[in-house]
């Protein structure tokens, strides 16, 4: 088994069912098994930032697929739950990237992994920092990397975690 870590956004819609949702996929999956779910935030949008804001948190997995089929895994879970690519950074109402596979370093056109701009982005670190702080993004701690690109507009979102709560998660 290998340790992934999963982080899921989304803004449109009902998110914390989409959420929820994913969760459910990936536990029912023979070859996962979810290991850690982090709170849910409330974050502001990023990259196109004419939007409204998102809901983040990260999961951890310890899974036999390898890092191809899992991220394949994630896809068919996003398309499940009503994912329409159509602009980058835009409005969605699930995504799922992986941001970790293990100690692995992979680069291919489709798959890089750890996810090339994560160590930068606080609404990853933040979820990740709460179920993983020492996991180690870009040869740093994933606490000390949040510390360094602050947490300013991230907030828990109760709500969306009373959700995921009352779906067993």
């Amino acid at each position: 088994m290998t340790r992934a870590a999963l982080a899921l956004g989304g803004n449109v819609g009902d998110v914390a069912e989409a959420f929820a949702m994913a969760l459910k996929a990936l536990a029912a999956h023979p070859d996962v098994v979810l290991v850690a779910r982090s709170s849910v935030y409330r974050t502001p949008p990023w990259g196109v930032t004419d939007q409204p804001d998102f809901l983040n948190m990260a999961a951890l997995v310890d899974t036999q697929l390898p890092p191809r089929d899992l991220l394949a895994l994630c896809l068919s879970i996003e398309r499940e739950g009503g994912r329409v690519r159509d602009l980058r950074w835009g409005p969605r109402r699930i995504d799922i990237d992986v941001i970790t596979y293990g100690d692995e370093t992979i680069d291919e056109p489709d798959l890089t992994v750890p996810h090339p701009r994560a160590a930068e982005r606080a609404f990853v670190l933040a979820p990740l920092a709460e179920i993983a702080p020492d996991l180690e993004l870009a040869g740093t701690r994933v606490d000390a990397l949040l510390a360094r690109v602050g947490s300013s507009g991230i907030g828990r979102d109760e709500k969306a975690d009373a959700i995921l709560t009352g779906a067993g998660f």
